[in-house]
C-alpha cells in the first residue's frame, strides 16, 4: 500500500510535492489503482521524465495520469474499473519509489486532491 510522505494536504493526503499533480511516496511493487472507471489511452515510456506512464480517459473530458511505474498491467484501449490494479509503484525516471498522479479536465491540469476521496 502507498505510504505516507513528507507533507500533508487536504485531510492528510501525503505528498512529496504539489502543484497540478501529487507525488505519493511508496515502496517498489505497491499497487497502483485506477482513480475512476475509463479507457486506457496510453501505456508506455515515451514522455521524458515520467518513466513508465499510464493515461486513462474518463467521462466529461477527464484524464488521469499515473507515472514512474515499475510494472504496467494494462494495455492501450483496455477498459478499467475504479479501484482496479493497473500498475505497480516504481522508480522509473526518479530518485525514489513514487506514484506521480495527475488529473486533467479538457486538457487543463486540475488539483487532484479535489477529486480524491477523503482519508
Amino acid at each position: 500500500m502507498l505510504g505516507l510522505a513528507r507533507s500533508y494536504q487536504q485531510d492528510h493526503y501525503p505528498v512529496l510535492r504539489e502543484h497540478t499533480c501529487i507525488d505519493i511516496e511508496g515502496k517498489l511493487g505497491d499497487p497502483v489503482s485506477a482513480a475512476a472507471s475509463g479507457s486506457v489511452s496510453y501505456v508506455g515510456n515515451g514522455l521524458r521524465g515520467l518513466g513508465n506512464l499510464i493515461l486513462i480517459s474518463h467521462s466529461n473530458g477527464f484524464i488521469s495520469a499515473y507515472a514512474h511505474n515499475s510494472k504496467l498491467l494494462v494495455k492501450n484501449g483496455q477498459k478499467v474499473s475504479k479501484g482496479q490494479k493497473i500498475a505497480e509503484v516504481g522508480q522509473s525516471d526518479t530518485s525514489s519509489p513514487r506514484l506521480h498522479f495527475e488529473i486533467r479536465r479538457r486538457g487543463q491540469p486540475v488539483n487532484p486532491l479535489s477529486y480524491l476521496p477523503r482519508r
